[in-house]
């Protein structure tokens, strides 16, 4: 079984793969509810420089977060041709804003190679796995730590 965050050597991936400045990623296709054309968000005060704002998808409000920026790659400078993929963790719901959706595909999980031991910037774990695919190399997001932290109720 193949779970969020760990690398496992057994089955296949479901994976869709998206850019962002050039660079190919992928998430797990499970993680995915929809994916739609780009929508001005609202911005919201004293939220994290990733988070673009809030948009109403059929009556849930959720956050849009700039993946460029979120993953340290810049600001996406935001037109009519870029893509919001709306993901899921859990119960919490969020839009990742992305240059273009490119495939969904298939893998076996025996493929996964475990990224380069780097010393990063942020505590956070946002690339779990890097996948070899012909003359490409993809790197797994993990939905998890691309989430804004949840507010704790007063």
């Amino acid at each position: 079984m193949v779970s969020d965050g760990g690398l496992s050597r057994e089955g296949r991936l479901e994976l869709i793969s998206f850019e962002i400045g050039g660079q190919e990623f992928c998430i797990d296709i499970r993680s995915v509810r929809e994916i739609r054309g780009w929508t001005p968000a609202t911005p919201m005060p004293h939220t994290p420089g990733y988070v673009l704002g809030v948009i109403n998808l059929r009556g849930a409000v959720m956050p849009v977060i700039d993946l460029r920026y979120r993953l340290g790659l810049g600001v996406t400078e935001v037109s009519s041709r870029h893509v919001i993929v709306v993901i899921q963790h859990g119960d919490q719901l969020a839009g990742v804003l992305v240059d273009g959706v490119q495939e969904t595909f298939q893998v076996d999980a025996s493929v996964l190679q475990e990224p380069p031991q780097i010393e990063a910037t942020t505590p956070d774990l946002f690339v779990d796995a890097i996948i070899p695919i012909e003359d490409r190399l993809l790197s797994r997001l993990v939905v998890r730590a691309l989430l804004p932290a949840q507010r704790q109720a007063a």
